[in-house]
């Protein structure tokens, strides 16, 4: 499969996204923002404006090639001079309430003229709070998404995502954790590429569900404080822990595209602590890895 077939499958993908999010939120529009990289390639970034439902989203495609920077040589253990051609979409959503959760979702696809390529992505949940119904429903999604392509898939990549969106630094999760793929290539590409494809494919129908779901609850300026708070945590994985972040940068991506993930307003508490046996202390409770959402009820 021809990584041009890649980039034009991810491409429509966007397209698609942009469409069902736009008729989901009833009045936001993506504005198109068209860039080029000095070193090679370009994307384009929607930017989601003036929604009722999303107050920031970003719906990113990217298709970049040229030198791979020594420090990624580096960490892949390859010592000869490799150029890398690396195509993808990113999307991740703010809502105003707080009971509508953040989402983020990525595809990419990854390769090097020397013989290397793999696909990465997955679809990770961080509500503000957590509704174990929801969080059930939304795992019995990815699992379906899954078993489509192959049984091991769900444990596998529900424990990376696990391991992977987790704040060390204050020990909880990012969220509610989904699937999380990485340089995958144990497979023929064209079906890693209906595996990657149908994880983009997956995103709209599930997230517009919780949107709809959600849209409509009452909350306190207490609650939106909380939002905040829960904010600044997605904001402390994406600028310190989040691979993702540090490769667009260290190859001179496209910076406003890769910081679109980052929300319009977050704040930070000093020493903050929940209330005991508030909604937020429960939250708090379940930002934990390896919970079996499947059969949390």
């Amino acid at each position: 499969m021809l990584k041009t077939d890649i980039a034009k499958g991810f491409k429509n993908i966007q397209t698609e996204i942009c469409h069902r999010l736009s008729e989901a939120d009833g009045s936001g529009i993506f504005q198109k923002d068209s860039w080029t990289r000095d070193g090679g390639g370009g994307g384009l970034t929607r930017i989601f404006t003036g929604g009722s439902i999303i107050e920031k989203g970003g719906v990113n495609f990217s298709e970049v090639y040229g030198a791979t920077p020594e420090k990624i040589l580096q960490s892949f253990g390859i010592r000869e001079k490799s150029d890398f051609y690396a195509t993808g979409v990113s999307i991740v959503l703010h809502p105003f309430n707080p009971h509508v959760p953040i989402i983020h979702m990525n595809i990419r696809y990854f390769e090097m003229d020397q013989g290397l390529w793999w696909f990465g992505g997955g679809i990770d949940l961080t509500p503000h709070y957590v509704v174990a119904e929801q969080a059930q429903w939304f795992h019995r999604q990815l699992k379906n998404l899954c078993d489509r392509h192959d049984q091991s898939y769900y444990s596998r990549f529900k424990k990376w995502a696990d391991d992977y969106f987790f704040i060390r630094h204050r020990n909880e999760t990012r969220g509610i954790g989904g699937i999380f793929f990485d340089r995958l290539n144990d497979k023929p590409k064209d079906i890693l590429y209906k595996f990657a494809e149908d994880t983009g494919k997956t995103f709209a129908p599930v997230y517009t569900e919780l949107m709809h779901q959600n849209k409509n609850e009452s909350f306190s300026p207490e609650q939106i404080e909380w939002q905040k708070i829960r904010r600044g945590r997605y904001v402390e994985f994406n600028l310190v822990w989040d691979q993702g972040t540090k490769f667009g940068l260290e190859t001179q991506g496209r910076t406003e595209s890769i910081l679109m993930s980052l929300p319009p307003m977050a704040s930070w508490a000093y020493n903050y602590h929940p209330d005991e046996g508030s909604e937020e202390a429960k939250t708090l409770a379940l930002l934990k890895k390896d919970i079996d959402w499947i059969n949390i009820m």
